[in-house]
């Protein structure tokens, strides 16, 4: 960095700062006067201090990149044009800026001390108006970057909720929101049923036709729930070949005849559309359990498994209570 002139002695004037738009006072041109210009060469960085003390930089040619890293939002990169500014938050909270000020190209800027900056607002009329219109864009434009953030997240939250090979809620999922579901349940007084799925004799089936085809069988299975199931009902992939399927509002009656339904449904289904062979290799298993009175997440799933090896023992594809 290079000190070529002071602001007085340049051909700059304060029109060519955003910060000092539209402002008339003679007493910023005397102020600024004696402020130091200095010149960057292209990716030449400079301190966010100046004499030990934080002040402001105003890009008068060229560009500034300002690489803030912070705990929150990671690195990200900002371009100053000429006429913009950096460095007025640390002059008004007293702590230099935590981000490198790079020069994009060999660039002009204007150095304004923090004891400056702090006589301009006290001293000229529309400065201090300047600056908070200044902070307040950057806080509206922050705080669009952080809802945009918001929503990706929210995105990537919902998709790492669900499970890649059937397109059906995942493990993840049902850990979060079964308790939910239970907790809504107890309060309104409503009934919750859980059916737990499992596909008989899944491990015969891998072997005999591969894992691909299995993979298929799977997508098939998921398919006869989410054809099957009202918009308020859920169906996940609880792991392997078992699935659950969650009744909201649904009693023992309910929950046991939507587990018949599916038990013929997936009975009648195809997996391999090209040879017509029908899914009866992969039968299903149902296990029926309403949720009881003081009973937490994790009992209506036991419940539901207990009666699952029910339905295996009685000699699977068949829906047991």
């Amino acid at each position: 960095m290079e000190q070529i002139s002071t602001f007085g002695a340049s051909a700059y004037t304060i029109g060519n700062i955003n910060l000092f738009d539209g402002i008339s006072d003679p007493v910023v041109a005397t102020l600024l006067d004696q402020c130091a210009i200095v010149r960057l060469l292209k990716d030449e960085t400079i301190s966010p201090l100046h004499n030990n003390e934080a002040c402001v930089y105003a890009v008068l040619r060229g560009a500034l990149g300002n690489t803030l890293i912070d705990e929150t939002q990671g690195i990200r990169t900002e371009k100053i044009l000429p006429g913009e500014s950096v460095g007025e938050l640390s002059v008004l909270d007293d702590i230099a800026h935590s981000s490198t000020l790079q020069a994009l190209q060999e660039t002009e800027l204007l150095v304004i001390e923090s004891g400056t900056l702090w006589r301009l607002i006290d001293e000229a009329d529309g400065v201090a108006r300047n600056l908070l219109r200044q902070l307040s864009f950057r806080l509206r434009a922050a705080n669009a970057q952080l809802r945009r953030r918001e929503k990706v997240g929210e995105f990537y939250r919902q998709l790492s909720m669900v499970d890649g090979l059937t397109n059906l809620h995942n493990r993840a999922w049902l850990n979060d929101k079964l308790s939910v579901l239970v907790e809504e349940a107890h309060a309104g007084k409503r009934p919750l049923s859980l059916i737990m799925i499992d596909l008989d004799h899944f491990k015969r089936f891998n072997d005999e036709y591969g894992h691909l085809l299995g993979d298929t069988a799977l997508r098939t299975a998921a398919g006869v729930l989410s054809a099957a199931l009202r918009p308020s009902d859920f169906a996940v992939r609880y792991g392997g070949e078992e699935l659950i399927v969650i009744l909201p509002d649904s009693n023992g009656a309910a929950g046991t005849m939507v587990a018949q339904r599916l038990c013929e449904r997936m009975r009648l289904a195809v997996v391999f559309a090209d040879m017509h062979t029908p899914l009866p290799h992969i039968t299903a298993s149902f296990g029926v359990a309403v949720l009881a009175p003081q009973q937490d997440a994790d009992g209506l799933l036991a419940a539901a498994d207990a009666a699952l090896y029910r339905a295996k023992q009685a000699g699977r594809n068949q829906v047991a209570v």
